[in-house]
């Protein structure tokens, strides 16, 4: 091994994912009517396996070959049964990981020419839509709270490595855990989490 392989490996390296993780994209989804911004929520369909029931935005697991970008517009265009060609993404938010391994990549855009009476969206996935003004949530800031998380080794973790063995300090973590209400609906968990981001940034 020498300086210049090192130099020239690093150079032509292609960052991959890593294999630990799952990958997600979502759509932070805006409507305009009457002059008047909103966020389009789904209320997800109680026959799916992940989260049945709950408030999300349009999104998925990322597929092999497509872009972030991509994902995030390929599930809103399956979810919400609407064209490509009415979706226009303005921009992303940081990535969120979460304490479950996965990493979640939010994008903004605006959905144009639709309402929520004309939306035919897929009722395998998406029980309702609703829609709530962004200045609700400029208004309004969340109620915040910590999930902890602590590490659980497993039997057979290597005890005798670590330099004072089962004493070892392992640091603890705090999970915030975001939760708006609005009328009859409780937005928390993660899209409460992207929400606030995404509001952070609009008063920033």
């Amino acid at each position: 091994m020498n300086k210049n392989t090192i130099y020239n490996q690093i150079k032509k390296n292609i960052h991959k994912l890593d294999p630990s993780y799952e990958y997600y994209s979502i759509l932070i989804p805006i409507i305009e009517i009457n002059d008047i911004l909103y966020l389009l929520f789904e209320i997800r369909s109680n026959n799916l396996r992940r989260q049945p029931g709950e408030i999300s935005f349009p999104g998925g697991k990322k597929e092999s070959g497509e872009s972030f970008k991509e994902t995030a517009i390929r599930e809103t265009t399956e979810e919400l049964n609407i064209s490509r060609k009415k979706i226009e993404i303005i921009g992303s938010l940081s990535p969120i990981s979460t304490h479950y391994n996965d990493l979640i990549y939010p994008f903004v855009g605006f959905l144009h020419n639709i309402t929520i009476k004309n939306v035919n969206f897929n009722r395998s996935e998406v029980n309702n839509l609703f829609i709530i003004p962004i200045s609700f949530f400029i208004e309004n800031p969340p109620l915040k709270y910590y999930i902890e998380t602590q590490p659980n080794p497993s039997k057979d973790f290597p005890y005798y490595l670590l330099p004072t063995g089962k004493n070892y300090k392992f640091l603890k973590g705090n999970y915030p855990v975001y939760f708006y209400k609005y009328k009859n609906y409780v937005i928390w968990g993660l899209t409460a989490r992207i929400v606030k981001n995404f509001m952070d940034i609009l008063e920033n």
